[in-house]
């Protein structure tokens, strides 16, 4: 199949994908049945008080679950890509920038706290929070590109899948205590839920700083080279 060919194939079930979007999008009803009194009648079990925080973490936590899920698996994919050749800086960052660097980065880790509490009792929460975060990991990997070599270290990897890990424990633990999946005991359900947002929180920031790379370093690969180098030797 020639390239161009490939290209219209693809363009076409783009353009047909939006359009059965567009299509299902526009054939809701505009007054349709709404949930509304159920998520208050029963927002007092729920470990929060701002709805949307219910929704997305009690009461439909499977939705939230598979979106850290994604994010993770988008941040795989990434890595998949292959080796991305950083260029080191020309020249270090000016007196400016730094300056700014210092009252950015305390103020975006510091609003991304907040975001991160406030997301119990109103508009704030881990998504929020951890775009603030990878905000934050991009500003440093544009004033300093030699930063970008820690972000494959193993403790900022335990970062990337603990939204993962520590949301599907919770949902499992919640089985074992006798309950449903992601069936939070009443009154755990307010700590379990700032637990879960505070992982997906640090994995979210991670992995919007690894997707701002697109790839893994020289560093990752050597790393895995020397494993793998040392394993042989110790079969040898």
């Amino acid at each position: 199949m020639r390239p161009f060919s490939a290209k219209l194939i693809i363009m076409v079930f783009l353009v047909a994908l939006t359009g059965l979007i567009a299509w299902a999008i526009l054939s809701l009803p505009f007054n349709g049945p709404s949930l509304r009194a159920q998520v208050f009648a029963n927002i007092g079990h729920s470990g929060v008080s701002n709805p949307v925080t219910a929704v997305l973490l009690n009461f439909r936590g499977y939705d939230t679950l598979l979106e850290i899920v994604v994010l993770f698996l988008a941040a795989l994919g990434a890595w998949s890509l292959g080796m991305v050749r950083l260029p080191d800086p020309l020249y270090p960052a000016g007196l400016f920038l730094s300056a700014l660097l210092r009252i950015l980065l305390p103020a975006m880790v510091l609003t991304a706290g907040y975001l991160l509490w406030a997301g119990a009792h109103a508009p704030g929460g881990a998504f929020q929070a951890g775009a603030v975060l990878g905000g934050a990991g991009i500003l440093l990997l544009l004033t300093e590109v030699r930063f970008a070599s820690a972000i494959f270290s193993w403790p900022l990897r335990t970062l990337l899948s603990a939204g993962t890990l520590v949301f599907t424990g919770v949902a499992l633990g919640s089985m074992v205590l006798g309950g449903r999946l992601l069936e939070y005991p009443r009154h755990w359900a307010g700590i379990l839920i700032l637990v879960i947002e505070t992982a997906a929180t640090l994995s979210i920031g991670v992995t919007l700083t690894v997707l701002f790379i697109g790839g893994r370093p020289p560093e990752a690969d050597r790393t895995l080279s020397v494993k793998s180098t040392g394993k042989r030797k110790d079969k040898q």
